[in-house]
């Protein structure tokens, strides 16, 4: 079974409770736009869990995506096991959080983030993140 068939049936990446495909399955799938700063964030969370680089690069800013590559993106989601993603705050265009992995090792680690996102054109994109 294909693995996008696979995550129809399961609860979404991002930890709403929804399923993947009433929550950012949406975007990642049926090419929908997030309509909010964190909707967009919570699905390139799901991104990385499902190894969606593609989707990552076009959700960055366009003058932020030369710092990305999709191999590194891909190596890097693909390396851990995401476990849970912790919303922190939120205003219009950013979003403050936490998300939780085990590494190559099998070692738990913990991602903070305080990142900035930018409305244009009729779609939400990520800028950059402040990272501790």
């Amino acid at each position: 079974m294909e693995k996008s068939r696979l995550m129809e049936s399961k609860k979404c990446f991002c930890d709403t409770g929804l399923w993947f495909e009433n929550c950012c399955g949406q975007y990642l799938e049926n090419n929908q736009k997030a309509p909010t700063a964190l909707t967009l964030m919570r699905s390139r969370y799901s991104a990385y869990a499902c190894h969606k680089a593609d989707y990552l690069l076009e959700t960055t800013y366009i003058s932020e995506r030369k710092y990305y590559s999709k191999a590194e993106i891909l190596k890097w989601a693909t390396a851990n096991k995401w476990q849970r993603l912790e919303i922190l705050s939120f205003t219009e265009n950013t979003v403050e959080f936490k998300a939780y992995f085990l590494d190559s090792d099998h070692k738990p680690q913990v991602h903070y983030e305080f990142s900035t996102f930018k409305f244009e054109n009729e779609e939400w994109f990520y800028v950059d993140g402040k990272f501790e």
